[in-house]
């Protein structure tokens, strides 16, 4: 295999794979990288695992070529898990990343930093036309910080704080975070998958 389509159009999504697959020596494409526009696929699952297959194998089948699906997002003990599979949307529709966060932020206030627990979850999906689908999970065990901290990254990843360090996610640098993170952890996993190819 010397091409994948990742199912997503973020950038910082799309980055982080780039980076990861860059070892096996195949070329990322996104859904942003498309002459035609592939409307959104309806994540109905109730899982990361089922909404991660669901996108991947609609996906795969429409364009006839393998496609790495991942549904991710941030889980935080003392808030039942949550936002959970609402990650990306978990302050409204329109995707907004410092309104989520926010929002994290000020459901936690006056919980004590010992009660902060948290993880970052991924689930990858590999679908390929008449192949059986690949699932993976990658956890990131860390914790809920009081304010935001750092520039790089997206998402959550200024207020998590990987378990081991002092820095939060978005202070640490892309080799770095891949070498932890929820989603390089999942696709470590994938490697019995990629050997085959």
């Amino acid at each position: 295999m010397k091409e994948i389509l990742i199912a997503t159009k973020n950038k910082g999504k799309v980055t982080d794979f780039r980076a990861l697959f860059d070892k096996y020596g195949i070329e990322v494409i996104s859904l942003a990288d498309l002459a035609e526009t592939i409307a959104d696929i309806p994540e109905t699952g109730s899982t990361f695992e089922e909404n991660a297959v669901i996108k991947a194998e609609a996906i795969a089948k429409m364009l006839q070529m393998p496609v790495l699906a991942d549904d991710s997002g941030l889980e935080v003990t003392a808030l039942n898990n949550r936002p959970g599979i609402f990650s990306a949307r978990y302050a409204g529709e329109e995707k907004n990343d410092q309104k989520n966060l926010h929002k994290v932020l000020t459901e936690l206030e006056g919980v004590a930093s010992d009660d902060r627990s948290a993880r970052f979850v991924c689930a990858l999906a590999v679908a390929e036309p008449g192949q059986e689908t690949f699932v993976k999970r990658g956890v990131c065990e860390g914790v809920i910080t009081a304010q935001p901290v750092g520039t790089h990254g997206f998402g959550y990843d200024p207020i998590f704080q990987p378990i081991g360090y002092d820095k939060t996610m978005a202070q640490l640098s892309t080799k770095e975070k891949n070498s932890i993170s929820h989603r390089g952890n999942a696709l470590e996993k994938l490697e019995e998958w990629l050997k085959l190819r």
